[in-house]
């Protein structure tokens, strides 16, 4: 391999860094001897097509103001919950109907607020598929 002369790199002459002069915290300036103004041009870009067409305006529609229902609240709050669970076929099912309307009855001032139905596993002798009902009231 050949021995490269600092100041060459195959035949080319490797420009030498900006001078700092003597003061290391200014910054860098980025253009030497420039005016510090670009030369750019704000006018849109002319292919040929003839003069450039203005732009349109394009007019977004303001939002509407939604009217919503007013809210009913309940001054009634949540004091109890009651669950109820039945394994998964028909007999089992007609009880829990019986165990919920009996309940109910018993009970003639509850106001249930919000029920809940999930199905799960409950573990028993055996862990079997279940329906769980839950009652807010």
């Amino acid at each position: 391999m050949d021995n490269l002369n600092s100041n060459k790199l195959g035949g080319q002459n490797i420009p030498q860094p900006i001078p700092l002069k003597e003061d290391l915290d200014k910054p860098i300036p980025f253009d030497v001897g420039g005016t510090g103004k670009a030369n750019v041009s704000h006018a849109p870009l002319n292919l040929g097509a003839g003069p450039a067409a203005p732009a349109a305006k394009i007019e977004i529609p303001k939002p509407v103001a939604k009217t919503t229902a007013p809210k009913i609240v309940s001054t009634d709050r949540i004091t109890g919950l009651r669950t109820f669970f039945t394994k998964l076929h028909p007999g089992a099912l007609q009880f829990l109907d019986e165990q919920v309307g009996n309940w109910l009855k018993e009970n003639p001032g509850i106001v249930i607020k919000r029920t809940n139905i999930t199905t799960g596993e409950i573990q028993a002798k055996k862990t079997e598929p279940n329906i769980i009902i839950t009652v807010w009231y």
